[in-house]
């Protein structure tokens, strides 16, 4: 049997799809399962043991063979039995109908229904509003439906060789081997502004958590957060908070540096749910996004969000131009956070 699992397009989405994977690997044991997913996103799965191979796809791409028509041509070439949609897009069900899947589940939105063999709905209100939903429950409904046994809703990653040896370098760079403990920040994300905890902020709680808890604080980023990494360190201005700004960075190292770390503070954002992955301690800042959709059911989790009347607004920029909800989050209540975390004697542990 071949089976086409339509991943996620976002990071924290791909991490919060890892329990529905799983389930599929368990249910389907002999089948040939395929990941059909970004290339940008591509390697939160390295190392995964669930799919046989990938299919890398995006509609702008400037290899033909990962735009869509190859990609549909790839499908009917391949002939697949099954299709898990695990994302909404009509497009997504259009490319496995196009592509001759013979059978195509997913979720009945954005009228996409008649192109669905299998259709699920998902939850409303009364009022006709979608409710809030986890993620990890969402996406494991559809293996559900599929009689697939459901051993854990816990995300789970791994890390390549390669991600742990480009981790091996920028920590020795960076001055973080040895025996104290190292605290990750990770701020920006690609919802949008709206979820950005300010600099200054991230600064205050990097001096604390050096100055009274005797940590090291690494600032984790993507290539477009390098710059904000950078201003955090600076206003730190302690030897004992660095960044990996000037580093290669990737998404590999990003998980390999939050996997070995002692904990992790983070918006709303991707390499959030790399703590959720790894079973890393982790305290998130939220703001105009309701944490009932991204629940990951980590134990060693606390979110924290600053209740406000226009909030939360889940826009990717404040439409009102204040931005209290991140900027009212004080960087004394997250401290706290973070030190009740860092006081269990399982999680204080060294680099």
């Amino acid at each position: 049997m071949r089976i086409v699992v339509f991943c996620p397009n976002l990071v924290g989405d791909t991490v919060m799809a890892t329990p529905t994977l799983r389930a599929l690997r368990q249910g389907f044991p002999s089948a040939r399962i395929s990941g059909l997913i970004k290339p940008n996103v591509a390697p939160t799965l390295a190392g995964a043991p669930w799919l046989d191979d990938l299919i890398l796809f995006h509609p702008k791409s400037k290899h033909p063979t990962q735009r869509m028509p190859g990609v549909i041509a790839r499908l009917r070439h391949e002939r697949f039995d099954l299709a898990v949609l695990l994302p909404n897009s009509i497009r997504s069900a259009l490319m496995a109908w196009l592509g001759g899947v013979e059978r195509r589940v997913g979720y009945a939105r954005g009228g996409r229904g008649l192109l669905l063999t299998d259709h699920l709905h998902a939850p409303r209100d009364p009022r006709g509003r979608f409710s809030p939903v986890p993620i990890v429950e969402y996406y494991l409904a559809l293996a559900r439906h599929l009689h697939c046994p459901v051993d854990s809703l816990s995300c789970e990653l791994f890390t390549t060789d390669a991600d742990e040896q480009s981790a091996d370098l920028a920590w020795k760079r960076l001055g973080l081997l040895g025996d104290r403990p190292v605290v990750c920040l990770n701020t920006g994300g690609a919802f949008g502004p709206a979820k950005n905890w300010p600099e200054g902020h991230f600064a205050a709680l990097a001096r604390r958590l050096v100055g009274e808890l005797g940590v090291k604080v690494l600032v984790v980023c993507g290539p477009a957060e390098r710059e904000s990494a950078r201003a955090i360190v600076a206003e730190s201005s302690h030897p004992d908070v660095v960044s990996l700004a000037d580093e290669p960075v990737s998404i590999g190292l990003t998980k390999a540096s939050v996997r070995r770390s002692a904990l992790l503070v983070t918006t709303d954002s991707g390499p959030r749910h790399f703590a959720a992955g790894f079973g890393v301690p982790v305290v998130s800042l939220f703001g105009p996004t309701h944490i009932a959709w991204t629940r990951t059911y980590h134990p060693l989790a606390v979110h924290l969000q600053q209740p406000v009347p226009c909030g939360p607004c889940q826009k990717p920029v404040c439409p009102l131009g204040h931005h209290r909800c991140m900027t009212e989050l004080h960087p004394d209540a997250v401290f706290e956070a973070s030190r009740r975390l860092l006081s269990r004697p399982s999680t204080f542990r060294a680099a």
